[in-house]
């Protein structure tokens, strides 16, 4: 099916995961935009991601997607009130091929599962492979419709300006993850953000969640060192994606596993220090590792054999202490 981008008024992408999956999906984005000039482009997020969505220019709407607040028939109206000319499932989605096939949606684009023979635009899933960085597969998605940018950048243009700079020249230390094979021992983060303080005289502050993945990983909050140099502000909780956005851009440097603040630090232009493992290709720095071309990644087959020593020392590489 030929697709005129001048005659497309309307595009609906849906991405209604965690917000790091959905910001790396900022070029598709991007690219929808680029090749559809005359389109509005509503997007489907999870309800976490809403006020994030709100920081992308090429989001002209933002819905949240609950499965659990509408009917099927709610969500079917609600699709075809929108007039969709396009529909793009950025993550399968079984009830959205169904939705967007029976809302008369003619372009459908998304991944051959999940009921994908309803689609008009499909390609097969080989993400889990990890031979190309989640941007790269989301634009190979998006151009099964046309679209196409040469700009793969991830950042978020519309983030309102925080006149707050207490968090200037700090370091910040994200020591969670959602997925336990993917996390570096809580003990060993502490130990680092002790180092950085009372080695290096940095501030560090802690922020994350302790719900991720429903497990809480520090029982006993990251406390204050005695002395004149504290390990900084305990942020954990106590955040927007937002304002950790607004704060992440004001730090020198974010030291996290693979994560959804990794990402969002490379939104706003902040260098990680990113701890991965490597042996499984689905879950590896190809596919997920940040996209800021001024961030160090330390991998190995085990995250038990990533040494505080070597991470601190790549600290003061990036901090150039």
């Amino acid at each position: 099916m030929l697709i005129n981008p001048v005659r497309v008024r309307n595009i609906l992408v849906a991405r209604n995961d965690r917000f790091g999956e959905f910001l790396l999906n900022i070029p598709a984005l991007r690219a929808l935009k680029e090749t559809f000039p005359n389109a509005s482009i509503t997007a489907l997020v999870n309800p976490s991601v809403r006020e994030l969505a709100g920081c992308i220019s090429y989001i002209d709407e933002v819905i949240e997607w609950d499965p659990e607040k509408r009917s099927f028939l709610e969500k079917l109206r609600m699709l075809k009130s929108k007039k969709p000319d396009i529909a793009v499932m950025l993550n399968p989605s079984k009830e959205l091929n169904i939705l967007t096939y029976l809302s008369g949606i003619p372009v459908r684009a998304g991944y051959d599962r999940k009921w994908g023979f309803l689609l008009t635009h499909k390609m097969r899933d080989n993400k889990g492979l990890g031979l190309k960085h989640e941007v790269e597969y989301n634009l190979e998605l998006v151009s099964l419709v046309g679209a196409k940018t040469t700009d793969k950048t991830i950042s978020l243009d519309r983030m309102p300006l925080s006149l707050n700079s207490e968090y200037a020249g700090a370091v910040a230390v994200h020591p969670f993850t959602s997925d336990p094979v993917k996390q570096w021992p809580a003990e060993r983060f502490q130990e680092l953000a002790e180092r950085i303080a009372g080695n290096l005289k940095v501030k560090v502050i802690f922020v994350g969640r302790t719900n991720q993945g429903g497990t809480v990983l520090f029982e006993n909050r990251p406390h204050i060192l005695p002395g004149t140099v504290p390990v900084a502000m305990d942020l954990i909780n106590k955040t927007s994606l937002v304002e950790l956005a607004q704060i992440l851009k004001q730090c020198k440097l974010l030291i996290s596993g693979d994560s959804g603040p990794m990402h969002l630090a490379s939104a706003v232009g902040t260098p990680v220090i990113a701890l991965f493992r490597n042996d499984i290709p689905g879950k590896s720095p190809p596919r997920w590792g940040p996209k800021n071309t001024n961030s160090i990644v330390i991998q190995k087959s085990s995250l038990l054999d990533i040494s505080v020593e070597e991470v601190f020392n790549k600290v003061r590489e990036a901090l150039k202490i």
